[in-house]
């Protein structure tokens, strides 16, 4: 791996301290680090570099599992990390950074590799891009690269200004929008179960699956995030970024497994099929809810409305189920039921591809066979099948075929996709069109919840609102 200069904005917020961190601390002891790198971090107010590894060290005492004082190796760890003070609007701030940087490219001989971090504000993506470019911070003998954290934008347009901001200092293969979802190890082992197992693509098409199933749900509210989640909502918090996202993937066609640009075409062409949701529609095939009072884990909680920062009388969405179907000759006719919420009865990440019966599997009351791909909390791939009861042959039961991961060290996102980064391997981040082409699908529904939008509340502790099973039960189908 080349040796880089890894500049890291935002370097004293809370990203940084849970994930980026332990995260890089993770890849030092894997030794997938390159052999010379620096890590260059800013913030609003003066540090010494000594304060800055404290400031780290405390950092990973509190939210890594790996710390090991007693490694002979952990201050060689602590001494990558360099510190600036930078103001994000203040041009004169990037100069010195510009400086600091090169100083220390020569002191390590690194080539101007770099990679630049914004775990900052969204509101400030563009300001730093323009300013990183303004200062000659870009202006690089070897590569350069921009990670983004989600947002992209708010809406269709704000996207395309973003972007179109973006493109003004790096060109789009240097942009890399990172969607932590995409790190996620069973995500990432998707492709290689549909395409690596020749059991699974010759079924994996209309003829033979009944429903796709995404759902991600959460046990816990929001968290102390009201001011952030009163502007997003579930629909732009998970449904037009993460949910999409693992959509896609499912969806796609075939790819050249060793061409990343393939990945990315085939995902961009998943949306162009997209079956589109005009605002006039969306009630037929969208559910919105918004949790009410009730009991989690044996506790009484409060309702969305009650939570601390949030509006009395808010209609933001903490509940999102949609059905949706690829019109395209692999997917016709085929619905994709997606749903994410808060405060619902558990927590799970899974997709469930529910296969075809046959008439006389239906007319016994076969069960129908699933294969179930859990991605959180617990990561594993089990298929159902049907057996006969061994205690009475005449009933039928299902069975689990199951694989579950049993790694020592699960890898976390933030790993995955900060080792791919520093190789430049874009593959598991999000490109502009499939950005974009996810927008287009998701306005018309903002557009919407803007002039009329339905609300169902669920109580806190439950599977969402029945609506959104009765979704389901007009296809004849049911959520598992």
């Amino acid at each position: 791996m080349e040796p880089m200069a890894f500049v890291l904005f935002g370097a004293t917020g809370d990203l940084a301290r849970r994930k980026l961190f332990p995260a890089l601390y993770r890849l030092f002891l894997d030794q997938k680090l390159p052999q010379e790198m620096i890590v260059v971090g800013t913030g609003k107010g003066e540090k010494t570099d000594e304060q800055f590894r404290a400031h780290v060290h405390d950092s990973l005492e509190t939210f890594s599992k790996q710390v090991d004082e007693l490694d002979p190796n952990f201050d060689d760890f602590l001494e990558m990390f360099h510190y600036c003070a930078l103001d994000a609007r203040n041009g004169d701030d990037y100069k010195k950074l510009l400086e600091l940087v090169q100083h220390h490219e020569r002191e390590y001989g690194i080539p101007e590799n770099r990679l630049f971090y914004l775990s900052v504000s969204p509101e400030f993506f563009d300001t730093i891009a323009l300013h990183i470019k303004e200062a000659g911070l870009g202006d690089t003998k070897g590569w350069k690269r921009l990670i983004i954290e989600k947002p992209f934008g708010r809406d269709l347009d704000t996207a395309r200004l973003l972007n179109e901001k973006l493109n003004q200092a790096f060109d789009e293969k240097e942009i890399y929008r990172i969607d932590h979802y995409l790190g996620k190890g069973m995500v990432q082992n998707l492709r290689m179960l549909r395409f690596g197992n020749s059991i699974f693509e010759p079924l994996w098409n209309k003829e033979h699956i009944a429903n796709v199933q995404i759902t991600a749900t959460e046990v816990v509210g929001v968290e102390g995030r009201a001011d952030y989640y009163e502007k997003s909502g579930a629909l732009r918090d998970m449904f037009q970024n993460h949910l999409l996202q693992l959509f896609m993937l499912v969806a796609m066609e075939p790819e050249e497994l060793a061409r990343e640009e393939d990945v990315h075409e085939k995902k961009k062409n998943v949306l162009a099929s997209l079956r589109p949701i005009q605002k006039e529609d969306a009630a037929k095939h969208i559910i919105f809810g918004q949790y009410g009072r009730g009991e989690t884990d044996g506790h009484k909680v409060i309702g969305y409305r009650q939570e601390p920062g949030v509006d009395p009388l808010s209609k933001t969405d903490t509940f999102i189920a949609a059905r949706l179907y690829v019109d395209n000759a692999r997917w016709s006719g085929v619905p994709f039921y997606i749903q994410t919420g808060k405060r619902m009865n558990m927590k799970s990440t899974k997709i469930i591809i529910e296969f075809k019966r046959s008439a006389d599997e239906k007319d016994a009351g076969f069960p129908p066979n699933l294969l179930e791909i859990s991605i959180g909390p617990d990561t594993a791939v089990s298929f159902r099948i049907n057996s006969n009861d061994l205690e009475r042959e005449d009933r039928v039961e299902q069975v689990n075929m199951k694989y579950k991961e049993r790694s020592k060290h699960v890898q976390e996102a933030y790993e995955r996709l900060l080792f791919d980064a520093f190789k430049g391997n874009s593959t598991f981040f999000a490109r502009w069109g499939e950005v974009e082409a996810a927008w287009k699908f998701v306005q018309p529904l903002l557009d919407s919840m803007a002039e009329d939008l339905s609300l169902y509340e669920y109580p806190a502790g439950s599977r969402g609102p029945k609506a959104s099973r009765q979704l389901l039960q007009e296809d004849g189908f049911r959520w598992w």
